[in-house]
């Protein structure tokens, strides 16, 4: 038993006509049943406030009559007297003194550099300087060795706290990505 299927030329045939649906039908406008809605909404909030107006006011309470007295003075409690402190520490604190000895900051022998962008133009090099240069920071452009490729080079920074000081600056001013490495020999 053979099956054919017949191809069918979807292309030649064209589009099939729009049926209308419901939702591009014109609809009814009602203006009556708006208007309707509103007058009851306004005569449902008219008759709440004149409820409102017509509420009895609630009696005053009822205050018993006695006869007028004096109120009786209440006795001044008397403060008890400090307590006589049992710690050393109140006394000692203020004249003791205390040494601190700071540890020495190793400098290393090789400094560090920042690097904050590699461009195939000068132009766009030096527009990055002029960015970097906008934030109170020089920097210089140099041209890699045997390649076309311009580097923006900050440093060098005898401490790498320095160099990543200069690095959150340029963060803050949304000057990014920027390197920081220790200078090749």
């Amino acid at each position: 038993m053979f099956i054919f299927s017949v191809a069918k030329d979807y292309v030649r045939r064209g589009r099939s006509p729009k049926k209308p649906t419901q939702k591009n039908a014109p609809r009814k406008n009602k203006p009556w049943l708006t208007g309707f809605f509103a007058i009851v909404l306004l005569g449902g909030f008219g008759f709440g406030l004149y409820t409102l107006s017509n509420d009895p006011e609630p009696p005053p309470p009822a205050v018993e009559n006695k006869p007028a007295s004096k109120p009786k003075p209440q006795p001044k409690k008397e403060l008890p007297p400090p307590p006589e402190e049992k710690w050393q520490y109140v006394e000692t604190l203020p004249n003791r003194e205390i040494e601190v000895v700071a540890k020495e900051q190793e400098v290393p022998k090789i400094p560090y550099i920042m690097q904050c962008g590699a461009y195939k133009s000068r132009e766009q090099a030096d527009s990055r300087k002029l960015d970097i240069a906008f934030q109170g920071i020089t920097s210089t452009v140099k041209k890699k060795e045997g390649s076309d490729w311009y580097r923006v080079v900050l440093g060098p920074y005898k401490l790498k706290r320095d160099a990543e000081r200069d690095r959150h600056k340029l963060q803050r001013a949304k000057i990014e990505p920027c390197a920081i490495w220790q200078e090749s020999p």
